[in-house]
């Protein structure tokens, strides 16, 4: 599944405390993330989340997903079911690498032959979109 795989990561200077404190506040990700706003629900594990997501090339949606696996000032990882032969995978990783300097990553797994295909259309732009995430997240970190 590699092979349909998007992540875009990024220096940081700013503490994994405070990145967390950006992903972890759900009502404030339309600051940081243009693609993916209107976020409500629960960091918990089998929570769910829900959001208006506007990837490029793609038609506004209404999103509720699972939280997968989530550990704290580290990841947040979601997971949707998009039909028959569609499963996608998202996460924001942190990786702190001295106090005050971190990576952080977004990025977008497709798996199922139809996520695949998915991934082979919009894979420019969604590679776009993740760098200006990681963009914006470093942006509101460092400020």
């Amino acid at each position: 599944m590699d092979d349909a795989k998007i992540e875009k990561r990024v220096g940081v200077q700013a503490t994994s405390d405070r990145l967390w404190e950006l992903v972890s506040d759900l009502s404030r990700w339309n600051i940081w993330n243009p693609y993916e706003t209107d976020v409500e629900g629960a960091i918990a594990f089998g929570g769910q989340l829900e959001m208006t997501e506007a990837f490029p090339g793609q038609p506004q949606r209404r999103v509720t997903a699972r939280v997968a696996e989530w550990r704290p000032y580290v990841r947040l990882v979601w997971t949707e079911n998009r039909g028959f032969l569609f499963r996608s995978l998202r996460y924001i990783d942190i990786e702190e690498l001295d106090k005050g300097r971190c990576i952080v990553s977004s990025a977008h797994k497709f798996a199922g032959l139809r996520g695949e295909l998915f991934h082979d259309k919009h894979r420019i732009a969604l590679r776009d979109a993740h760098q200006a995430i990681v963009d914006r997240l470093k942006a509101e970190a460092e400020a």
